[in-house]
């Protein structure tokens, strides 16, 4: 397979509802979308890199002359027979995980298409359907969470998450289980707290709750296996699984029960693979979660949940929860009973509307073969 082209473009997306984490509130995405040409087809990428560099050191201003200056011509200049191929020749780059996620998973739709296949199949997915939750930011009150969680649990959704942190934590979660004592429910802290707090994380052990997900710093694994050994409740590790190996060192110590894989946190498609592989190896299971994507990112991780270790609920959530209008067809629905069935057309089953990407598009560049 030869990549003729590289494009990147940049989108602006509002949100329908803003989003607030530990790292503050967010609005509407700047999003960077890649797509390859190659033997007549287009694939499609996203970079999930964020509009500031919180939640991780990458952000949208790093990840484009990353892939402009050092991904793409890699790309351009080389053969690949397959997605996999990708991470062998970004290797020379160090990190920027996200950038070369975007353009690793584009090649990867590529040749789904190519070859005229579905994308999860050629992941190796088992799953015809996926079980989907939904995550839900901090509010500016518990009425209005409250309100929120109403919704989405008459919508179906198998999982709430909520975000917390530091005075917006306890006193949140028992009013949320004075309401619903059995829903699944888990929190995301985003390395909202720090060893000396483990009393007061040590009391979400109260709420049966079914994981904490990285509550401690964001490059930590050794602590958060001091902290698992101090609470019942499982923790469960995102920002600190960079990839197979960070996932066998944090299970061997005991530093979480759970593993949420983002494929754009791991670098593409092909590491998260090797990520999912390990903890199936550790029987811990894993799930897919989400970067407020567009339907682009949204379809790459419901082909990457269709793997057999996605034994938990993950965000892969409905486009209408995040925007007025996806830029795919058909957008990402889910049923009442909280699933989403898994397309069957070739490469990721949605297609692009290009006709919707062009007009938010604020600024493009395409890369081509001999240019480089």
């Amino acid at each position: 397979m030869k990549i003729e082209s590289v494009t990147l473009r940049e989108i602006h997306m509002p949100l329908v509802h803003f989003f607030e984490t530990s790292f503050g509130r967010v609005y509407s995405r700047r999003i960077l979308l890649v797509s390859v040409e190659a033997d007549g087809v287009r694939g499609w990428g996203e970079c999930v890199a964020g509009e500031d560099p919180f939640y991780s050191s990458e952000w949208i201003e790093t990840a484009w002359p990353t892939i402009k200056h050092y991904l793409a011509p890699a790309l351009l200049q080389n053969e690949v027979e397959s997605g996999r191929d990708c991470a062998a020749l970004f290797a020379r780059v160090r990190g920027h995980r996200m950038a070369k996620a975007a353009l690793e998973n584009a090649v990867w739709d590529a040749e789904a298409t190519l070859q005229q296949k579905p994308l999860w199949k050629l992941l190796g997915g088992t799953r015809r359907e996926i079980t989907c939750g939904v995550s839900i930011g901090i509010q500016d009150s518990v009425e209005q969470l409250i309100e929120k969680i109403a919704i989405e649990v008459a919508a179906g959704y198998r999982r709430i998450k909520l975000k917390v942190k530091a005075g917006w934590d306890l006193d949140v979660l028992e009013r949320v289980r004075a309401r619903w004592s059995d829903i699944v429910l888990s929190v995301d802290a985003n390395s909202a707290y720090t060893l000396d707090q483990i009393e007061h994380v040590r009391k979400f052990d109260a709420f049966n709750l079914l994981m904490i997900e990285q509550p401690l710093w964001n490059d930590e694994i050794y602590l958060h296996a001091r902290l698992q050994k101090a609470i019942r409740t499982s923790i469960c590790l995102d920002e600190s699984i960079r990839h197979a190996r960070d996932a066998d060192f944090a299970l061997e110590s005991g530093a979480c029960r759970i593993i949420n894989i983002k494929v754009g946190r791991v670098g593409g498609f092909s590491e998260a693979k090797k990520v999912h592989d390990v903890a199936q190896r550790h029987n811990v299971p894993v799930w897919c979660g989400g970067m407020l994507e567009s339907g682009v990112g949204r379809a790459h991780n419901i082909a990457l949940s269709t793997l057999e270790n996605f034994r938990l609920p993950g965000d892969v959530s409905a486009s209408k929860r995040y925007w007025k209008e996806d830029i795919i067809e058909p957008e990402v629905e889910v049923s009442k009973e909280g699933m989403i069935t898994v397309r069957d057309a070739p490469g990721t089953g949605y297609r692009v509307r290009e006709d919707v990407v062009q007009k938010i598009t604020v600024r493009e560049e395409t890369l081509r073969t001999g240019e480089t």
